[in-house]
């Protein structure tokens, strides 16, 4: 059976250590921010190439207190992507800011190119999302960035691994943000999240804002949220983390697969990957014709899809206020973009019968 994602399998494999790992902390007694949360810190930001790493409760949160360690706070601007889950926009209003939505290029990332025509006097931030698994254009950001003094956060939740040239997601910007939820190339068994930078300031801050804004217990130095990265997930992505880059290329391996079955059929468009991009697919998103009817067709053959993101973000009703706003090419994908299976428990045979069902639909 075909699943878009096995976590059952991903269990399987790593029980052993995953179960020891677990015993190990349920048998210390000590449960919130304890040894396994500042070994697994260490671990993830030596990975990375970055400095400092704070463990959170989630992904939107630890975008949030990125931007709340940033002092970004009521009326500022922060430049961000129309196209992504809506945590990246639900932080920017968590702090009182406004989203100034840029459309995206082909590779469903902001535009750089767009960026500069939406900064403003009020602008404080942008807000890069490295979609799919694939990195943003993250050097000219960088300098678009820096050269209007502006503070750069990334939203790497899909992209744990993936590099531009030669720096990881994550360290580009002031801060990265990354989500650990179950289905992303390095999840735990339920919520968890990470904030990194090379800042100690803007880390020592976060720290703070994760656990009530205590500097000390009981000595609140800031206005804080409760989210903290618990002991026993942190031990699980311990785990986790030591098969990262061996997943990483099975996805990449599986995306080639595809991509050589699917790339003579003319009503599918393959996804592109950047120049000096290394892409480590958390997703294979192809752009389809008549896609209703494909998803009806491999449902009917056992084969599951997903698509992200069937309404952008500016068009959801809970940003009422951005309804209007048109974003040609943001609108254009999402209505024909679909996700295909792919995970580090998926064979090559698998996708050779996806693949093939595929074309069989588009008669091929």
């Amino acid at each position: 059976m075909i699943l878009f994602n096995d976590l059952k399998k991903k269990y399987l494999y790593l029980q052993k250590e995953i179960d020891n790992a677990c015993k190990k902390v349920l048998r210390s007694g000590r449960y919130i921010l304890e040894k396994e949360t500042e070994g697994f810190e260490k671990k993830f930001a030596q990975y990375l190439g970055a400095k400092y790493c704070a463990g959170v409760g989630n992904g939107l949160e630890a975008l949030q207190i990125a931007l709340m360690a940033l002092n970004i706070k009521e009326g500022d601007e922060v430049i961000t992507t129309p196209y992504s889950m809506a945590a990246s926009t639900l932080a920017i209003k968590m702090v009182g800011a406004i989203p100034v939505f840029v459309d995206i290029d082909n590779y469903f990332h902001i535009d750089a190119d767009k960026i500069e025509e939406k900064i403003t006097s009020r602008t404080k931030a942008i807000l890069p999302v490295h979609l799919f698994g694939q990195m943003a254009e993250m050097e000219k950001i960088k300098k678009i960035a820096k050269r209007h003094n502006l503070f750069l956060v990334e939203d790497a939740a899909q992209a744990h691994g993936a590099r531009y040239k030669d720096k990881k997601a994550g360290t580009f910007g002031d801060i990265g943000c990354f989500s650990f939820y179950p289905t992303k190339n390095l999840g735990t068994f339920g919520d968890g999240g990470a904030i990194v930078t090379n800042n100690k300031k803007l880390y020592e801050k976060c720290k703070m804002i994760r656990n009530y804004g205590q500097k000390n217990r009981y000595e609140h130095e800031l206005c804080g949220l409760n989210s903290r990265l618990d002991e026993i997930h942190a031990a699980i992505l311990s785990v986790d983390l030591k098969y990262l880059n061996k997943f990483n290329l099975i996805r990449k391996n599986l995306a080639k697969i595809y991509s050589l079955k699917l790339k003579n059929i003319k009503e599918i468009k393959l996804p592109e990957i950047r120049i000096h991009a290394d892409h480590i697919f958390h997703a294979f998103t192809i752009e389809v014709e008549r896609r209703q009817d494909l998803i009806s067709f491999l449902a009917k053959n056992k084969i599951p899809t997903f698509i992200y993101y069937p309404i952008p973000i500016h068009k959801q009703k809970c940003f009422s206020g951005f309804n209007h706003l048109d974003f040609p090419i943001t609108e254009k994908k999402s209505k024909k973009v679909l996700s295909l299976p792919i995970h580090p428990f998926l064979e090559s045979k698998d996708i050779a019968y996806i693949s093939q069902k595929i074309a069989k639909f588009y008669e091929v």
